[in-house]
């Protein structure tokens, strides 16, 4: 195949130049898309939390008080964490049998089930099919971020990462788009329809696309595996310590997203209300401050290549850990509480923590660096998706934190001090500037 990084390695020159192949362009765009979709349906629920969880607690036996709708929301959260977490499972199974193929059984999985939850009658429904809907969603970053690292050419890696992770919050952007003239007029149930649907796009997307030299080239081995092999190499004393670095770090991250950034529309609703904004007014509100989160993050995405290469991967990192450090305590423990003012200067706030909320992105860089491609795709689910488990337990804190204080303003704030803790964990991380993308 042509200009896949492993061609490099014999014609530099020839290849620094050379424009993508059709299969390098199309197969980037399933990922991309398969990102998009990720993000647009991650950031539905939190969209429709407060009406979807407020319309099914009585249909449940249970009161939708204010304490009520933040601890079950915050339960669902915790759920479909859970799922994320169990997503580390498709790692082998992409090692095994592909990529690509893979890619696209994450991506009609998550559809299905995120379609089937505008149906729901319960609150327990919706918790089961929130769980399932993340194990699709875990899975499919792992693999479309291991399908560009191994197919894109090595002089184009780093923008790859960043253009690929824009793709979560062009998803975000949808959401609220969709929330804006369709979930406010016709209720949250139409949002999870608008989910499930783009996924047939995909199919036509994925069309031609084969997998990347780097695997084929490692087929014949890998197939021959039992498909757990690759997880004993990455806890092998080789690869052990970095496997258990990078889930910590993804863990720091997690916390940041799943009990903060999420909380940004049920924050941005409550202020509205305080204000006078009810209803339809309220979640246009809601919507405009998603979008301005995602493009926000879209900057800092397009950022982190040169931040990576001027900084190192971990020294971009710490610059976004830095922004979400202080800007979730400033916003939540802060800003949330100035009263009927509030709303402007939380959606200042809002663009800050934005940019930090790209820090995801740098882990599409740096997790594929750091294994070889026989594992690579099981090190990249497992670093992204196993630590979602202990950021289920976090999200779960938190929802017990809102319910405590009767606000969400204090137990997201304090989610802060992750990132911290990551800021401390960074010097043990493996530096990976410079290098080739192991074989």
């Amino acid at each position: 195949m042509a200009s896949s990084a492993t061609d490099e390695t014999t014609h530099p020159t020839a290849t620094a130049s050379a424009p993508l192949t059709r299969n390098q362009i199309r197969g980037f765009w399933a990922a991309w898309g398969g990102w998009t979709l990720d993000g647009m349906d991650s950031v539905i629920y939190a969209l429709v939390l407060v009406p979807a969880v407020r319309e099914l607690l009585p249909r449940s036996g249970i009161a939708a008080t204010k304490g009520n709708i933040g601890y079950y929301g915050s339960l669902l959260f915790a759920l479909f964490l859970i799922g994320w977490g169990l997503a580390f499972l498709w790692g082998p199974v992409g090692d095994k049998f592909g990529r690509v193929r893979t890619l696209m059984l994450t991506i009609v999985w998550y559809s299905v089930f995120t379609f089937l939850s505008a149906f729901v009658t319960s609150v327990w429904q919706l918790a089961v099919l929130r769980l399932l809907a993340g194990i699709g969603i875990g899975g499919e970053w792992a693999m479309g971020g291991t399908f560009v690292a191994e197919e894109w050419p090595e002089h184009r890696r780093r923008m790859g990462a960043g253009f690929m992770h824009t793709g979560y919050y062009v998803g975000f952007f949808l959401a609220a788009l969709a929330n804006y003239g369709i979930g406010s007029h016709y209720g949250w149930r139409s949002m999870f329809i608008v989910g499930g649907l783009p996924a047939l796009v995909l199919a036509w997307v994925r069309h031609g696309v084969v997998e990347p030299a780097a695997w084929k080239n490692k087929e014949s081995v890998v197939r021959s595996w039992s498909v757990w092999r690759p997880f004993a190499i990455l806890f092998s004393p080789s690869w052990r310590r970095r496997t258990v670095v990078n889930a910590l770090l993804m863990l720091a991250s997690i916390c940041g997203l799943w009990a903060g950034t999420v909380y940004v529309p049920a924050a941005i609703t409550a202020l509205a209300e305080a204000a006078g904004h009810v209803g339809p007014a309220a979640a246009q509100l809601a919507s405009w401050g998603v979008m301005l989160v995602s493009f926000a993050t879209i900057l800092g995405c397009l950022a982190m290549p040169w931040l990576a290469e001027r900084l190192g991967r971990r020294g971009a990192l710490a610059v976004f850990f830095t922004l979400m450090m202080v800007f979730i305590a400033l916003t939540f423990g802060k800003v949330f509480y100035l009263g009927a003012g509030a709303l402007p200067w939380f959606f200042a706030c809002l663009f800050f923590l934005g940019f930090g909320g790209a820090n995801f992105a740098v882990y599409t860089l740096w997790l594929p660096e750091q294994y070889p491609t026989e594992c690579r795709a099981s090190a990249f689910a497992f670093s992204t998706s196993f630590a979602r488990f202990g950021g289920a337990g976090i999200t779960f804190l938190v929802g017990s934190g809102v319910r405590h204080y009767g606000s969400l303003g204090t137990p997201v704030a304090i989610t802060s001090i992750a990132f911290a803790l990551g800021l401390l964990l960074l010097p043990f991380g493996a530096e990976t500037r410079g290098q080739r993308l192991p074989g």
